[in-house]
């Protein structure tokens, strides 16, 4: 699961690393913009803000109403800080188990697992942190068979399939291996002309806290060097700089080149299982871990408080978060993927969020068995697009919709992400999109929402889109528990509000400003909108059909 790096002047200078981009852009600073705060619940017509109308359901709506059912939303993610203020009373508890006891009280197979489970760990308390990009582990396990081999006409026809998949991967490997170590030396480069230049400043100042603009501004000398360094700082500085983005740049490089692409690095070997089948469930109760703050914000925008006059407003106020701990920092396992969806599904999961993806799934069959089985249970399934700008009608991003031949999953949605403002640059610009493989798009530019800690973040990604639906979803299924999850899903798509005519600017990681309709870059060309979805649920459930948006 690729980062993008943080914004500001390093992203200039160094090259985001590889596979698909689901996580977050962290912000850059200390502070939030007030007007990012919330902006996800103003709706489009009364705020003028592209927003998924929420206040105007619960204000127009939803007063004087009363929820009919609890909706538990399974968040699976890399970890839930469950004790957020902002959280309280919003995670979901296992009332048939006993917490602390080393007892599988309720014969679920899983032991204390109170808030949901941690499938990146073993039964010693022990845990993966770091993973291989997906490409790096098929390329290492398939070594053996196709390592020396130059011509596909050496391979038993039956492995044809899996050798291209494997040059493939090769390939892919040797590119962003090489850009990662080119970025690598550059940035060493920078970070030692930036400390000599800090050190003469520091000592020029007789200061030892780190330098702000206005501390260089304020520089008076006539020396060459110090006039030099303090050229160099102001440059930088002004071009949004922070001492966090040079230590964050540092810290995605050091991990793409010391986890993510080691073909030597493999921590699945403490929990050593079986990566092909779904037998003999891992893990641990340990849903928070130590890198929680992509699946605490993600639950912060479906789940927080709407009525303790602190932080954030959640989008569903009759709710509860399952935290299931299954994305490292790197590619997620399909095992792991499936035996996740497999216990939400279990346990009463209503609606399962996956804001992750990757470029490949070696074990495909894994994932789509267990998607059948949400499917089965009348289970709503919300996927990111991802944040490679990538058109997913053509490049696919697992996991993906198809199994078999022809077959997909009913009960799936994939979401991409759109800014605050109506216009050209309303889109995401790094937001992947698809006529046909992505449903509709949500907020998820500049959405402020919980991190661990008690703490608040300002962040952007399809992985914040995604819970906006998630969120709507579980609000209108509390109203109307009646509903399938295929009606559910129906329903989103057909209130989206319509901006389907509306020329936008493509996403594009080059940057290129090519005009699209925003029609061509989703199913319905339209905003999840929870005001209009509440309305149409209502006469859904009268019995008025619903026009599908398709």
């Amino acid at each position: 699961m690729k980062s993008f790096l943080t914004p500001g002047f390093l992203l200039g200078l160094l090259i985001a690393i590889p596979s698909i981009s689901w996580s977050f852009i962290d912000n850059p600073g200390d502070s939030i913009d007030e007007d990012y705060v919330n902006w996800y619940n103003q709706d489009p017509d009364e705020d003028k803000v592209l927003g998924a109308a929420v206040n105007r359901a619960y204000k127009e709506l939803l007063n004087d109403r009363t929820p009919e059912k609890k909706i538990v939303v399974a968040v699976i993610d890399g970890g839930v800080d469950i004790d957020h203020e902002d959280l309280k009373g919003r995670i979901w508890i296992n009332k048939n188990e006993i917490p602390d006891n080393g007892i599988d009280d309720d014969s679920n197979g899983f032991v204390d697992d109170l808030h949901g489970w941690n499938f990146l760990g073993n039964s010693k308390g022990e845990n993966i942190v770091y993973g291989n990009y997906e490409f790096v582990r098929i390329l290492r396990d398939r070594a053996p068979w196709f390592e020396g081999v130059t011509n596909i006409s050496e391979v038993p026809d039956s492995l044809h399939t899996a050798y291209r998949e494997y040059k493939q991967c090769q390939a892919l490997y040797e590119e962003k291996l090489d850009r990662i170590r080119e970025n690598y030396k550059n940035f060493m480069g920078f970070e030692e002309r930036f400390n000599r230049y800090e050190d003469i400043i520091k000592k020029h100042l007789d200061q030892k806290t780190n330098l702000t603009l206005k501390d260089v501004y304020g520089v008076r000398s006539q020396e060459r060097e110090v006039l030099q360094a303090k050229g160099f700082l102001i440059y930088i500085l002004e071009n949004g700089f922070s001492y966090a983005d040079m230590k964050n740049e540092k810290k995605h490089m050091e991990a793409a080149l010391n986890h993510h692409l080691n073909l030597a690095f493999d921590p699945r070997s403490i929990i050593n299982d079986d990566l092909t089948t779904l037998n003999n469930p891992h893990g641990n109760p340990d849903v928070k871990g130590t890198r929680a703050k992509h699946g605490t914000m993600v639950s912060g925008i479906i789940a927080a408080g709407r009525d303790n006059a602190i932080g954030i407003d959640g989008i569903a106020s009759n709710v509860e978060i399952m935290a299931l701990r299954t994305v490292p920092d790197g590619d997620e396992y399909d095992r792991d993927v499936a035996l996740s969806i497999i216990y939400a599904v279990n346990n009463g999961a209503n609606v399962i969020n996956m804001s992750f993806g990757k470029d490949y799934s070696p074990q495909k069959h894994l994932v789509d068995e267990a998607l059948k089985y949400a499917a089965s249970k009348n289970v709503l399934i919300v996927h990111a697009a991802g944040n490679s700008s990538d058109n997913l009608d053509t490049v696919p991003h697992f996991p993906i919709k198809y199994y078999g031949a022809v077959d997909t999953i009913q009960n799936w949605m994939v979401v991409g992400a759109n800014d605050r403002k109506k216009g050209k640059k309303m889109v995401g610009t790094f937001s992947c999109y698809g006529s046909e493989e992505v449903d509709l798009f949500a907020p998820g530019v500049n959405v402020v929402s919980t991190k661990p800690n008690n703490g608040y973040d300002v962040t952007n990604g399809t992985s914040f889109s995604c819970p906006v639906v998630s969120g709507v979803a579980a609000l209108v299924w509390s109203y109307y528990p009646e509903l399938s999850a295929v009606q559910l899903k129906e329903i989103l798509m057909a209130s989206a509000t319509d901006f389907g005519k509306k020329k936008v600017y493509q996403p594009n990681k080059e940057g290129d400003k090519e005009k699209i309709r925003f029609s061509e870059l989703s199913r319905t060309g339209g905003i999840v909108n929870a005001y209009e979805a509440l309305l149409l649920a209502e006469k859904y459930v009268s019995g008025e059909k619903v026009a599908q948006k398709n």
